[in-house]
Formats: structure tokens, C-alpha cells, sequence
């Protein structure tokens, strides 16, 4: 299983922070750092534990996040109550993926992070990439714009998208099974097929171990 990603909330507010984080925990595949106050703090922590991606907030009592953004060598998301054009048009220019408006919910934010983690996919398969994974790679960051791909590029994709049922929830090894591939290989065409929006991608806690990735047909 691929390692999660790992995100650092950056935000003065203790409360929201923490439910940031509660927030970031619930999303497969992600999994959120201990929160950082401040922009000092902020730059010691993405020096030291190196995080995937940062969710900042605009205001911060040493510092605007617009001014932290520009320096920043990691992707970004903002999460901010600054509603001003100006403070967007900053944001994108400095290379923030994405822009979200406090307050929000659990599940927008969950939208978001799977956006992202579309992105990160698409533009991990490969060290060269054409105009047209450019273009899907970009769509992808966009929430709620990934539509089911109309055809399954292999045999072996649609053997493994035919393998869910509508209703039920699969992991990687039990997909395998029932198409009698490798786990890796269920895993990869599952992996795409969240990419194109035709699979959702969900966490099944145990009393053990590491929550487990569940596949399924969006409902």
C-alpha cells in the first residue's frame, strides 16, 4: 500500500486547526501532521517533516500565508476566510491549487484532498507526459469535475471495474481475487480508475492496524 500522504494545516486558530486535522484524517490516503500556529512555525515544520501538502491560512499573527506561499517549495491549498479578489488573484499567482472559503465542510474539504490526490496520481505514472494528461492532470484539481471515463481503456480495466457491484465496497486483494490478478495490479487499475471518477475510494477502520482502502462504484 502506498504510504499516505502527509498534509500540514497551518492556521493561529488552535480549535479549527485540530478539526482541520480531524478532517484531513477521514479522507483515504491522507494523513495531517500536528498543526502549526504561525509562519515561523510553519516554515520549521515543512523544513523538518517535509509535508506532501499544506492547507494555510491567509491570516497569521507573524505574517501573511500569501507572503509564506511565495516561498514555499511544496504544493499548497489555501483555507482562509480572505475573501477579496485581490487575495485570490495572489494566491493562484503564487501557485496555490487550490482556494477554499472558511467555513467548509468535512466533506468539501474531503473533495478537495481527493483532488488533489487524482493529481498527484495522474502526473506520478509517468516521468513524460503529453498536452492531454497536462490538461487531465489540471481537471483534475478541480472538485466535482471528474466525470466517469465512458470506456475502460484494457480488458483487464473493465475486468476489474465489472468486478464492483453497485452498493458494495472492495479492497485492493479481495478486486484481485475476483478478477484473478496480482494485488498490484487490481491496485494500479483501481488507482486509475479513481483518476477518471468511475471509482470512489473510501477507509474501513479495524480495531488494528492501519485503516484500510475500500473501492467501490460512486453512488
Amino acid at each position: 500500500m502506498a504510504e499516505d500522504l502527509r498534509v500540514l494545516i497551518v492556521d493561529d486558530d488552535f480549535h479549527v486547526a485540530r478539526l482541520h486535522a480531524a478532517y484531513v484524517d477521514s479522507v483515504a490516503g491522507f494523513m495531517a501532521l500536528a498543526p502549526a500556529g504561525s509562519v515561523s512555525q510553519a516554515l520549521q515544520a515543512i523544513h523538518s517533516l517535509r509535508p506532501d501538502l499544506v492547507l494555510l491560512d491567509v491570516y497569521l499573527p507573524d505574517g501573511s500565508g500569501l507572503d509564506l506561499l511565495g516561498q514555499l517549495d511544496v504544493d499548497a491549498v489555501m483555507l482562509t476566510a480572505a475573501s477579496d479578489a485581490q487575495s485570490i488573484r495572489v494566491a493562484l499567482r503564487r501557485g496555490a491549487l487550490g482556494y477554499m472559503l472558511k467555513p467548509f465542510t468535512a466533506e468539501s474539504l474531503s473533495q478537495q484532498l481527493r483532488s488533489y490526490a487524482r493529481y498527484r496520481r495522474i502526473l506520478g505514472q509517468q516521468t513524460a507526459v503529453d498536452q492531454v494528461t497536462i490538461e487531465r492532470a489540471k481537471r483534475s484539481l478541480i472538485p466535482g469535475d471528474v466525470t466517469p471515463s465512458a470506456k475502460p481503456r484494457s480488458a483487464t480495466e473493465a475486468a476489474v471495474l465489472e468486478s464492483l457491484l453497485p452498493g458494495e465496497q472492495y479492497s485492493a486483494a479481495e478486486v484481485a481475487e475476483r478478477v484473478g490478478v496480482s494485488r498490484a495490479t487490481a491496485q494500479r487499475y483501481l488507482s486509475s480508475l479513481a483518476d477518471d471518477g468511475a471509482v470512489e475510494i473510501q477507509l474501513r477502520y479495524g480495531t488494528t492496524g492501519r485503516p484500510e482502502h475500500r473501492y467501490g462504484i460512486p453512488g
